[in-house]
């Protein structure tokens, strides 16, 4: 088992590696400003000065740990992070019912999925100017940005899963006299789980996307914000610091998904525990 994930890592690996050699080729035989594009070490010494506190540790200091974490990056890693789980838990979380209604109901579906499919294909960026508008500057308009941006992913999959329910799943729980709460909660719900999880996981990409467009505008912290204030000073290094920063946050997350779907989906692909 540990030679496969060995044998997947390299796979896996084996393209961005060749292409970081490459990038530091080109930047060692100066054949790319390194102004405009800095090489891949002086990258990583950036991101190692922004994740390391910018003040060396003393007792007057306090606590060893807090102020580990006390560098720019991990204080702006926690404030991206953050704001990503609470809007994608505002935008799920009312997403989820709404899709379990108007994939059961049809007359929820008929009044509701006019209005859906006008707002859907509004991008969450252009709520930002009532964002502000509504919230002012901070948190309130980030996670309301972020919160459209995962809910539509989660409502239009929920409601695709529940629609997609093989019809002979219901008419054998029908003849077994099941409820209707009964048949929604073995069978309806088991059913769309596959779809609902695949929804949260584009959900839970498009508040990546999200927040750091929100941070550029309307807040004063996180990756996003860091980013723009380098763009600013001409800080490149520090740019694609925090974009790769970004990027791995959002390869955990979606590696902690993924991992979570395959243990609850056991049943459904037929894997064991």
């Amino acid at each position: 088992m540990n030679i496969q994930m060995m044998k997947r890592f390299a796979h896996g690996a084996a393209v961005p590696v060749a292409v970081l050699l490459l990038w530091q080729a080109m930047s060692t035989f100066g054949w790319i400003n390194p102004q405009i594009l800095p090489s891949p070490v002086a990258v990583l010494v950036k991101w190692y000065e922004y994740l390391v506190p910018m003040e060396a540790y003393t007792p007057e200091t306090g606590n060893y740990l807090v102020w580990m974490f006390s560098g720019e990056l991990p204080h702006d890693a926690w404030a991206s992070l953050s704001r990503v789980l609470g809007g994608f838990a505002i935008g799920a979380g009312l997403a989820l019912p709404l899709g379990l209604l108007m994939g059961t109901n049809k007359t929820i579906y008929k009044l509701f999925d006019p209005l859906v499919q006008v707002l859907r294909p509004i991008p969450p960026i252009a709520y930002i100017p009532l964002a502000i508008l509504w919230f002012g500057l901070g948190n309130p308009p980030a996670f309301f940005l972020i919160s459209i941006g995962s809910f539509f992913p989660v409502l239009m999959n929920t409601i695709a899963g529940v629609r997609q329910v093989d019809g002979i799943y219901i008419r054998a729980a029908r003849n077994l006299g099941a409820s209707q709460m009964t048949m929604f909660r073995r069978v309806i719900l088991p059913a769309a789980t596959p779809y609902i999880l695949a929804g949260a996981r584009i959900g839970m990409g498009t508040a990546f996307i999200v927040v750091i467009v929100a941070e550029m505008i309307a807040v004063n912290s996180g990756l996003g914000f860091r980013i723009l204030e380098a763009r600013e000073y001409f800080w490149s290094d520090k740019i694609i610091a925090g974009m790769f920063t970004i990027g791995l946050f959002g390869l955990a997350i979606d590696m902690a998904m993924n991992a979570l779907n395959n243990h609850l989906l056991q049943w459904h692909r037929g894997l064991e525990h």
